[in-house]
């Protein structure tokens, strides 16, 4: 779908780099998706896990430790940021491991972390 440009009455736009832009701009879907991931990242109890995710793999019971948390807080959690395909898990026998789920999510934490602390 070709974009028109409207022409403003006040406002002079240059219509190359406006037609970049549209050539270029993710489609609606892609930036729906993408702001629904941003909102899992919304969440300071969330990061807490990630953060505790990014030094390596860790069950339920760690975690809760670790974040100071219940169980089954970190579990409904969890539930979301493996929606989200931010974590993995395996099991080990009756015991379920976490991990986050590819180096992407911890660059995004550590680019957040980065970024807030400049």
């Amino acid at each position: 779908m070709v974009n028109e440009i409207p022409h403003c009455e006040f406002i002079h736009a240059h219509p190359e780099k406006i037609s970049k832009i549209c050539e270029s701009m993710p489609d609606d879907d892609t930036l729906i998706d993408l702001a629904e991931l941003f909102k899992v990242f919304g969440d300071s109890t969330r990061i807490k896990i990630l953060s505790a995710l990014s030094c390596g793999e860790l069950c339920v019971c760690d975690i809760s430790t670790a974040v100071g948390m219940t169980n089954s807080a970190v579990s409904h959690q969890l539930k979301i940021l493996k929606n989200a395909e931010l974590v993995s898990f395996r099991r080990e026998g009756k015991t379920v491991i976490y991990s986050l789920a590819d180096s992407h999510v911890n660059t995004i934490l550590k680019q957040g972390f980065e970024h807030i602390n400049e």
